[in-house]
């Protein structure tokens, strides 16, 4: 007769489950053994084990993010369990499906104060939308079925606690009796539609609209064609959320990217001039870069009902499925017939791309362009790349200058922003998509954190990639947490601190070298081509250690009084890299007045 453990297996593979992302611990010692068991005998699941619980439950998540899957990670009690909260946060921020299964003491060690022993249920009950024991074979199947099926229809991580003489007891068939749950594992639909007069009263205030403009989301992943198809017919201009950067193909000329401090004036632009903005599964969190309070009629379209409504004063809430819900919107849109409001802003996102080149051919006297490794990167990405990015400068220059083509896929570290998520991003969706090049961009900062480590799962792992292993890691390296130094100028008007500041360099090349790796140097603007050149053209694992000035500033597309007021106080304060900072900065304030001048004749703005 199977155990517990047994059954938890075969469960979650009837949920569709093929890979888990686990660290090994005696609390989940049971659980462990049966994993190995069902896999040498092949009907278990792919076990993958990382170097630490944090990557473990970031690969989850980024398994579920690129697939569209459930993801699922496995670490045993208290300090396994622990690790793993981060992942988890960052699985609850962005909206994404991650069941966890955790180990734990024996059920007579609750509440008694024993090693590894700790309320696990209260630990995960803020980060969960579920969040379970099981304590009796009866139970498990409901426990199961319960946390996959909620996590799939709230979007969120829920989480199986598995005590320790649970794991091994004798599975039983849910009795017909009373307290007892008898469930199924069938997935909820979330093709939701909503009723089609609210639909209705959505297409008529878009289709009343002269400048409409869509804000597009990671939750709109799979409705591309749809919300093409209703942009032309809007006649709208579109942007996407940095997560939604690969919704919208990058060749769609009225695409115009993000928004906000990473995004472009184009689309800055739209936002501050659209009579109507369309919301599709987006969450964008920065209110000051929405439409003011009555400029513009908007509706939104989310499977997050408490999202609805909560970014931007909306006159229409559509609680559904972008996909679902623009299919039966599409035949209740108009055709406009003047889209002079689309070519203007494709006219306006084509002079921002030839900015963006200039800015990533500047020279810098302290070392080398950061946007330059971005844009020789963008110009070469091959068909189906995966691009990851991490939190940081890392993301500006992901935002400014990398443009991915249908087909293509790209994530980060959302809400949360967690630094080092690219490494286990990427080599999740190694896993996913073997036969895809995977291309992971991150500061030295958080490739330090547990980065550099994530190279050593690589090479236990490789040689299961099959034909294609061609994985990049592209590593920024300034010796500076680059992002919060200038956001302690830009924001509190701070000098830099290089105590806190500073990141101890480090021969990442040689460390890759060292492991098996192709490791590739680059001190100067002009060798990043050929680099990016070499990464792409070798069938394995490659580190670009990409020496660049700390002191390029992650510039927005428009300088506000307070982002140029505070910088100065920062310098005048004794900033000691203010002289490198002022000069590499000046080039940039340079170039974004004289983009906001040209951009604001083309859409006949008399202000500039």
């Amino acid at each position: 007769m199977a155990t517990v453990s047994e059954f938890v297996i075969q469960r979650i593979r009837q949920w569709g489950v093929t890979r888990v992302f686990g660290f090994p611990g005696d609390g989940v010692g049971e659980l462990d053994g049966m994993l190995g068991k069902t896999s040498r005998a092949g009907d278990g699941v792919d076990y993958i084990r990382p170097t630490h619980e944090e990557i473990c439950a970031l690969m989850a998540t980024a398994h579920a993010k690129f697939t569209g899957e459930i993801g699922v990670c496995i670490a045993t009690s208290s300090p396994g369990a622990f690790h793993m909260l981060n992942g988890l946060y960052d699985a609850k921020s962005d909206n994404v499906p991650v069941v966890a299964i955790v180990g734990q003491q024996g059920l007579a060690s609750f509440g008694t104060f024993v090693q590894q022993e700790d309320n696990l249920e209260r630990v995960f009950a803020d980060v969960a939308c579920y969040v379970q024991t099981i304590v009796s074979p009866e139970q498990a199947q409901a426990v199961v079925d319960t946390a996959f099926r909620t996590a799939k229809a709230r979007l969120q991580p829920a989480v199986i606690v598995l005590p320790h003489d649970v794991q091994a007891m004798k599975a039983v068939e849910p009795p017909v009796e009373h307290w007892v749950s008898r469930s199924s594992a069938v997935a909820p639909s979330t093709a939701v539609v909503p009723p089609l007069e609210e639909v209705r009263r959505a297409a008529d205030v878009i289709n009343a609209g002269e400048k409409v403009t869509f804000l597009v989301g990671a939750g709109a992943r799979g409705a591309t064609d749809e919300v093409l198809e209703a942009a032309r017919k809007a006649g709208a201009g579109i942007i996407t959320a940095l997560r939604g950067k690969d919704v919208v193909p990058s060749d769609v000329p009225f695409h115009t990217q993000q928004v906000g401090l990473l995004g472009t004036l184009p689309s800055l632009h739209q936002i501050d001039r659209c009579d109507t903005l369309v919301i599709l599964g987006s969450n964008y969190p920065y209110g000051e870069y929405l439409p003011k309070t009555g400029q513009a009629r908007a509706v939104q379209v989310d499977l997050k009902p408490e999202q609805l409504g909560l970014r931007y004063p909306t006159e229409v809430n559509l609680w559904g499925d972008v996909r679902a819900t623009l299919t039966a919107m599409l035949p209740m849109l108009e055709q406009k017939e003047d889209l002079s409001w689309q070519r203007g802003i494709a006219d306006e996102m084509h002079d921002w791309e030839q900015e963006m080149e200039r800015q990533a051919m500047l020279d810098f006297p302290d070392g080398g362009n950061p946007r330059r490794v971005f844009h020789e990167l963008n110009r070469r990405l091959p068909e189906n790349a995966i691009v990851t990015c991490d939190a940081g400068t890392t993301a500006d220059w992901y935002g400014h200058h990398i443009r991915l083509r249908r087909g293509m896929k790209g994530d980060l570290s959302g809400r949360l922003a967690s630094m080092l998520a690219a490494m286990p991003y990427a080599t999740a969706a190694k896993f996913a998509y073997p036969e895809r090049t995977v291309i992971c961009t991150i500061g030295d900062g958080a490739f330090q954190m547990l980065g550099m480590n994530e190279l050593i799962t690589v090479k236990k792992y490789l040689s299961r990639w099959g034909a294609t292993k061609t994985f990049v890691v592209v590593v920024m390296h300034n010796d500076d947490l680059a992002q919060v130094s200038w956001e302690m100028r830009t924001e509190d008007g701070n000098p830099v601190w290089e105590g806190s500041q500073d990141v101890e360099s480090v021969d990442y090349a040689g460390f890759a070298e060292l492991l098996g790796f192709q490791g590739i140097r680059t001190t100067e603007d002009d060798e990043v081509a050929d680099a990016v050149e070499r990464a792409l053209g070798f069938n394995g694992v490659t580190v670009i250690d990409a020496r660049v000035t700390r002191n390029a500033p992650p510039l927005p597309p428009k300088i506000s009084a307070e982002y140029r007021n505070n910088t100065a106080k920062a310098f005048l304060k004794g900033d000691p890299l203010g002289a490198a900072a002022m000069v590499d900065s000046a080039e940039g304030l340079v170039a974004e007045g004289v983009e906001r001048v040209k951009g604001a004749l083309h859409v006949g703005d008399k202000r500039g």
